[in-house]
């Protein structure tokens, strides 16, 4: 209820708390934007009722019985892969598609690195801000060791590690031993790292953990595409078709990876 209640608004006493009535998200957005964070994890049932006011442009609050109008577009966010929540049936497909008229794919930090150095300068000055400090600098290797880690927790984990840093270290200048939670990744078969350390281990001998599952899983999943991609002369249907992907799913992983290819 408490859910809903935000989004579309309660009359008085429609549940415990309730003290007076209240509009919702859709009522105060009405004409305007609403951006709905994490849509993935919302109930079946919260789902149809969105799924409602997208078709009809109406809704009840909770505890209500008055229908009331509302005329708004909708952003919707989520890092589940919403194919597989179609599939195991937590994500309705008719509301998927309502949503995905047009789809804007992030790629994970790790995949647009070169982001890295300008967002260490926005983090380490407004965080220095933030807590009235002089503004700190990373020692040597420091921005090394950035480019080379695969950032699972994406930008909130960089701005986290260099706001932990900031506050830890004693010095003006954080060096890598600041950044404990910070570990390069094991090298794959053959493969050494960027600065030419010796080979670490494949991710074969290193212990499993969903980051190495990750990595190996999208190494695997990018080589596939792009030989489907080389064996359909460019075509994305015609990958697509071979791969036994939407051609709209195809689409996201290939922008997803980053793959330059003429449709």
């Amino acid at each position: 209820e408490l859910v809903e209640s935000e989004i579309f608004g309660h009359e008085k006493g429609a549940f415990t708390g309730a003290v007076g009535a209240r509009e919702g998200k859709f009522e105060v957005a009405d004409g305007g934007t609403l951006f709905l964070d994490e849509i993935g994890d919302m109930k079946l049932e919260t789902q149809a009722k969105i799924l409602r006011v997208l078709q009809e442009k109406e809704f009840e609050r909770v505890g209500g019985t008055q229908t009331i109008k509302a005329d708004v577009k909708i952003i919707a966010a989520t890092n589940l892969e919403m194919e597989k929540a179609i599939e195991e049936g937590t994500f309705r497909e008719d509301l998927f598609y309502r949503l995905n008229i047009i789809p804007i794919v992030l790629p994970p930090l790790r995949e647009r690195k070169d982001d890295i150095p300008l967002l260490v300068e926005h983090f380490i000055r407004k965080t220095c801000r933030d807590l009235g400090v002089e503004n700190k600098r990373l020692g040597p290797g420091v921005l090394d060791l950035f480019m080379e880690y695969h950032w699972p927790g994406n930008i909130r984990e960089l701005e986290a590690s260099l706001h932990r840093a900031i506050v830890m270290s004693p010095d003006e200048t954080m060096t890598r031993d600041d950044f404990y939670n910070v570990h390069p990744p094991a090298a794959l078969p053959g493969q050494t790292l960027a600065n030419d350390r010796a080979p670490m281990f494949s991710p074969l001998e290193a212990e499993v953990t969903g980051e190495i599952y990750d990595e190996v899983m999208a190494s695997v999943d990018r080589q596939l595409i792009l030989r489907a991609l080389d064996n359909s002369g460019g075509r994305i249907r015609e990958a697509a078709r071979r791969l036994g992907l939407a051609r709209n799913t195809l689409k996201s992983k290939i922008q997803k990876y980053g793959i330059s290819v003429k449709d």
